[in-house]
This record gives structure tokens, C-alpha cells and sequence, in this order.
């Protein structure tokens, strides 16, 4: 998955919030399937959110604790949303044949 010499960031974080990386061009290994797996299940999470988040703020009796909630929960998935896209976002770029 990482291209020779790059480091793949990974869908978690290690001890006091630092991030993890992979080094291996190995995408079918287990830690480059176990960060896919686990990628692809932060994505369902956020499409999940963002479903709960309309029908939440279209919901008149929405109370403050559930918006509180809603707010804390779509923050989260946002963060791993933007660690993946980070993530890919620097695969793609490593594996342009177009970059110079």
C-alpha cells in the first residue's frame, strides 16, 4: 500500500494520541488489511452520523443533551474521517506517475 520508502499512516492512534505508521509495500499483509478494514468501518460510522445528524436537527423535540451528543459523536468521526483522507490523500500523491 505505501510505496517503497513511505510510511503509511494508519487508522489509529498510539500512546498519548500520537500517530502509527506502517512501512510496508505489502498491501495484502494482515496490518495493511486489518488498517483497511478498520478505515472502511470509520467511513460507515461517519455516513451513519451524518444520516442521524438530519434526522436530529430536523427533529423539533431535539433536545440540548441530544445535539451535545450528536456534536461530540460527528467530531469524532470527523477526525477519523480526516485521518483516512489524509492517509489515502498522501498514498495517491506518492503513487502519481505524474508527479515529478
Amino acid at each position: 500500500m505505501t510505496a517503497p520508502n513511505e510510511l503509511r499512516l494508519l487508522p489509529w492512534s498510539g500512546p498519548e494520541g500520537k500517530p502509527c505508521y506502517l512501512n510496508t509495500d505489502d498491501k495484502l499483509g494482515y496490518m495493511s488489511r486489518l488498517a483497511d478494514n478498520i478505515e472502511a468501518v470509520q467511513l460507515g460510522t461517519a455516513a451513519e452520523l451524518l444520516e442521524q445528524a438530519s434526522e436530529t436537527l430536523g427533529d423539533q423535540d431535539a433536545g440540548a443533551e441530544d445535539l451535545r451528543r450528536l456534536a461530540e459523536e460527528l467530531t469524532g468521526a470527523l477526525g477519523e474521517v480526516l485521518r483516512v483522507a489524509t492517509s489515502r490523500g498522501h498514498l495517491l500523491a506518492v503513487s502519481d506517475p505524474h508527479r515529478p
